[in-house]
């Protein structure tokens, strides 16, 4: 039986299982790789944060994620298509590794996120 998300450990666990996903998507990793151009090295910790603040409260987190998916928007085209791809993973990579009460929450959070994001982007 899988257990709950109770740990920094399992949100490295998660983010990392969740972008390498990300990364090999066709759909998604050019954003990531080639528009983005994203630093792994840099950006990994800082969404370790992002889940550990939101699903353990540890408040580790500080940026505004909504500003930068904002400009990444004007810079190539982000739809519904490509956040339910990132849904979609998200929800398998948590499905994959975790079962309970945190993981249950991951995926409402990340259904959030993505809607406010996605709406957010299409009004800017």
């Amino acid at each position: 039986m899988k257990s709950d998300i109770t740990s920094r450990k399992d949100i490295e666990l998660l983010v990392d299982t969740f972008y390498e996903k990300v990364r090999n998507n066709p759909e998604l990793g050019y954003i990531f790789e080639d528009v983005a151009e994203i630093n792994w090295g840099t950006h990994l910790p800082r969404m370790y944060s992002f889940w550990a603040s939101i699903l353990l409260g540890d408040h580790s987190y500080s940026g505004n994620p909504m500003q930068k998916h904002i400009a990444l928007s004007k810079l190539t085209t982000i739809t519904d298509k490509e956040f339910s791809m990132w849904l979609t993973l998200f929800r398998e990579t948590v499905d994959e590794l975790f079962s309970g009460e945190r993981a249950k929450q991951a995926k409402v959070r990340a259904d959030n996120i993505a809607r406010l994001m996605l709406h957010n982007i299409q009004t800017a």
